[in-house]
């Protein structure tokens, strides 16, 4: 289980990529998950109604560690390794009855589950206790329900894949028989495959299959780690392309914030140039005027209106209609 002393790189956490072990915790069946790394560990309980979970840093664990052992003193790191190696062969096992030196007590309260754990580290008695409170939604989700979900989809497919290839046996079989063919040992025959006959038979056994629902074959606990990695991949996928399609959507210049008056037309790549010309038409315009107020005296001249307010000033005021006009 070298795996489970990875760091905590992953951005969907080091659980993500471990299968859930069925386990007995003194007289009590849990599904588990553990990690533990070099100063910090995860762990999750599922008792078939809730996810516990508790979650230590190194701060977390030497606090604990100080108020359940006044007399230990030892490294954060050398009291992980510690709850690694006696607390881990347990926490992936059906039961921890093999190891005497090692005692596990369970305590429910409401709204916490704490496991108590009683060992020796260097020839002194080392208590610990695991606080476990209700895990998030998100946890629960991720750890639980999503893997779950794309499990069913897989091995629903593989029924159908599999039902398909039954149904062409059959018919091949069946070309051989009128061909013929004969078995040499008549204890390999077997009747026809039947779909609906076959969910029908498989459904009464489902109180039999379902006495013990905390159970994963090894093969199940294997498409778990497959899927959760597979669904790790797709998140990594899908935010590298969100990012690099942020970053090519991005153009110099398109933040800033410019600031229009209402009625008058936004600014486009050749309003500069269009601006420009005006600009220099209405000086063009200020300087007849004063040739022709110079040369005839005091002359009135209209004001020239600029572009944009020239064509406001020839906006018409509608009548107001009503009953009475």
């Amino acid at each position: 289980m070298d795996q489970c002393m990875e760091s905590t790189g992953n951005a969907e956490g080091p659980l993500s990529a471990l299968p859930w072990m069925p386990v007995n915790i003194d007289g009590s069946k849990f599904l588990t998950k553990a990690w533990f790394g070099d100063t910090e560990y995860e762990l999750l309980l599922f008792d078939q109604n809730i996810v516990w979970e508790d979650k230590m840093n190194k701060n977390s664990i030497e606090r604990r560690a100080q108020v359940l052992n006044k007399r230990l003193r030892a490294p954060v790191q050398a009291i992980v390794a510690h709850l690694h190696s006696v607390a881990w062969p347990c926490l992936t096992r059906q039961s921890n009855e093999q190891n005497t030196a090692l005692q596990f007590s369970l305590e429910q309260q409401e709204g916490q589950l704490t496991v108590r754990l009683r060992s020796e580290l260097g020839d002194v008695p080392f208590y610990w206790e695991f606080h476990c409170t209700p895990a998030t939604i998100k946890v629960v989700s991720r750890e639980l329900i999503c893997p779950l979900l794309s499990m069913t989809q897989v091995l629903q497919r593989q029924v159908g894949e599999l039902t398909a290839l039954l149904l062409k046996k059959n018919a091949e079989i069946q070309d051989y028989k009128e061909n013929g063919a004969v078995l040499s040992r008549g204890r390999l025959q077997t009747e026809p495959f039947e779909e609906e006959t076959y969910r029908r038979s498989f459904n009464q056994w489902l109180p039999e299959i379902l006495q013990d629902s905390l159970e994963f074959d090894p093969e199940l606990k294997e498409m778990y780690v497959s899927i959760c990695a597979a669904r790790n991949a797709q998140k990594r996928k899908r935010s590298d392309e969100y990012s690099h399609a942020s970053v090519d959507s991005f153009v110099l210049g398109q933040d800033k914030i410019s600031c229009v008056q209402p009625g008058l037309r936004s600014a486009s790549p050749g309003s500069n140039k269009n601006d420009k010309s005006q600009h220099v038409e209405d000086t063009k315009n200020a300087k007849s005027r004063e040739t022709v107020r110079g040369a005839a005296g005091a002359v009135a001249v209209p004001p020239v209106v600029p572009h944009a307010d020239r064509r406001i000033m020839h906006i018409k005021k509608k009548k107001a209609a009503g009953l009475f006009q």
